[in-house]
């Protein structure tokens, strides 16, 4: 049945489907699992690096962490040369907002607008829906801490914590157990790492697997983005109790 209906994105089925973005979602949900957790003094972003071949340069830059602007930060999941082109938009917005009104752009805003992006590619013929998802991190001065998660259709939600990519409803369904309210940055960290290590494909989860990031006010009230080093991912896994035996030896 679908297969009348999924030759253009403008095309809706009888039952009312957008069957190009749903095979956009589907794109997604082969790629590396990112993670999310929004706590009282700041936001946790994870993100899992699919190693295809041990003969591949890993990069010294980070592959699924972008900081767009200096209050808002993200993490990806799908085709990396699409959410390229979504991120330089985004940057491109932030500090033309930041240019005109000398403030920084609302992160509400700032994911909208890269939204209004994505639908509008849903609804052109000739175009294809962007296959990435994104968990944007920040803060303002209206609502402090915030987490979002966007997918292909531009739709957009807030969030306490979430999941996206690879395994996204087994994670889902872990941080709504283990989520609590007034949780501190340090154990939203433990618990990023603790479902990541449970839902990832691979056997053993090892600091070259992962990067991590945080969203979070410094003393002076300045807001700060932190990639961790390699060394102190390692370190977080042991506290955490997820690294193998063997990992903890070397």
């Amino acid at each position: 049945m679908s297969r009348r209906y999924d030759s253009r994105t403008t095309i809706f089925s009888p039952e009312g489907r957008l069957y190009q973005v749903e095979y956009a979602m589907e794109a997604i949900g082969n790629a590396g699992s990112a993670i999310g957790v929004l706590s009282k003094d700041g936001v946790v972003l994870i993100g899992e690096k699919k190693v295809t071949s041990k003969l591949l340069q890993t990069s010294k830059a980070t592959e699924k962490m972008y900081k767009i602007d200096d209050h808002v930060a993200c993490v990806v999941a799908g085709i990396m040369s699409d959410a390229n082109i979504l991120i330089n938009t985004a940057r491109v917005a932030a500090q033309r907002y930041t240019f005109s009104y000398q403030e920084p752009m609302p992160v509400e805003q700032l994911v909208q607008s890269l939204c209004d992006t994505k639908q509008g590619y849903t609804q052109f013929g000739g175009l294809r829906p962007f296959g990435v998802s994104f968990l944007f991190a920040g803060w303002d001065k209206n609502y402090g801490f915030q987490l979002y998660a966007s997918d292909p259709s531009g739709n957009y939600q807030g969030w306490k914590a979430a999941a996206i990519g690879a395994n996204n409803q087994a994670a889902q369904s872990m941080l709504k157990q283990d989520y609590k309210d007034d949780i501190t940055r340090e154990e939203a960290v433990e618990l990023a790492l603790k479902v990541l290590s449970k839902t990832m494909d691979s056997t053993s989860l090892t600091s070259e697997k992962l990067e991590l990031a945080e969203v979070f006010l410094s003393p002076t009230g300045e807001v700060k983005y932190q990639v961790r080093s390699s060394e102190s991912l390692s370190e977080l896994l042991v506290k955490a109790g997820v690294t193998q035996p063997a990992a903890e030896a070397s």
